[in-house]
């Protein structure tokens, strides 16, 4: 059987893009990873909500690996005084499926 190159990049896209979550998906993983204790879709909790988030990165190409990056490792400064806290414990494809999610989020 012959790839194509068009067959072969399918493929490779298919193997490295993340799955697309839905409301009541992302919701139940906000609930598992934690992140339901500080955040919520629509209100200020401890942190921002995730449709303030989705405005301030709406436009910025990095936004995925800027937050992700914050969410794994944690940081402070950019919503106020209080840190966020390290994520290490919950698994890059989760941290990277929920910011895709978040960015999408209109307000």
């Amino acid at each position: 059987m012959k790839f194509t190159l068009l067959t072969l990049a399918a493929i490779f896209a298919a193997g490295t893009a993340h799955a697309a979550l839905d409301s009541a998906a992302a919701e139940a993983m906000m609930k598992k990873d934690g992140c339901a204790a500080c955040h919520s879709v629509d209100k200020k909790i401890v942190g921002p909500s995730y449709t303030e988030v989705a405005a301030k990165y709406k436009g910025d190409k990095d936004a995925v690996a800027k937050l992700s990056k914050k969410v794994k490792e944690g940081g402070s400064g950019a919503w106020g005084p209080v840190p966020m806290p390290p994520n290490a414990a919950v698994s890059n494809t989760d941290i990277t499926d929920l910011v895709t999610w978040i960015l999408a989020l209109k307000k």
